[in-house]
């Protein structure tokens, strides 16, 4: 048994839209967090000055065979980007990486309902054993998020990749199993995080 990648769908809830990323909403995606130093922080990108740059930034995901992206749309407009990566076949995993979304949205239901949806279509429409999670090892919030959806941190990969300003990021990795997912799930749904 192997997996796939997943195919482009959207998915939504009451609080987001995920839809195939497209060259359309490189506009909204500029005005969400383009020149937002925070935003970019933990990105393997340089911050976006222009939307050509934010548009550069889609085209290389959309052209990334190992990459699946979707635009996160709240009220009517994409807020950020979130995506589908790394499916090596053998072990049935998933990664949810490359993620981002405008800072008017942080600490919002935003990310929660937006792994949720994901999670649930990787374990229910694609039958993946494991989702995976990667962050920068000195990115406190996005370990707190992803622990706080039920990623359990599994160890850290030493220079794992080289950040924008040519110095080594060690990636802290978490994850969650297909059997431990309904009960995080109903946790998450209870505290209205969906």
């Amino acid at each position: 048994m192997t997996a796939t990648m997943p195919s482009p769908t959207v998915l939504t809830d009451t609080v987001v839209r995920l839809e195939p990323l497209t060259g359309d909403h490189v506009p909204d995606l500029f005005a969400a967090s383009g020149k937002d130093d925070e935003v970019w922080r933990w990105m393997p990108v340089p911050t976006p000055q222009s939307e050509e740059q934010v548009a550069h930034i889609v085209t290389g995901l959309l052209a990334n065979p190992e990459c699946v992206s979707f635009a996160v749309v709240h009220d009517g407009r994409a807020v950020g980007s979130t995506s589908y990566w790394n499916v090596p076949g053998w072990d049935l995993s998933v990664e949810i990486g490359f993620t981002w979304y405008g800072r008017a949205v942080w600490r919002s239901a935003v990310n929660t309902s937006c792994k949720i949806l994901l999670v649930d279509h990787a374990f229910d429409a694609h039958d993946y054993n494991r989702v995976m999670f990667k962050t920068d090892h000195l990115n406190t919030r996005s370990q707190q998020a992803i622990a706080r959806i039920g990623g359990l941190h599994e160890g850290t990969l030493r220079r794992h990749r080289l950040r924008p300003d040519g110095t080594w990021r060690d990636s802290a990795c978490f994850g969650i199993l297909r059997e431990e997912w309904p009960a995080h799930r109903a946790r998450l749904v209870d505290r209205g995080q969906s």
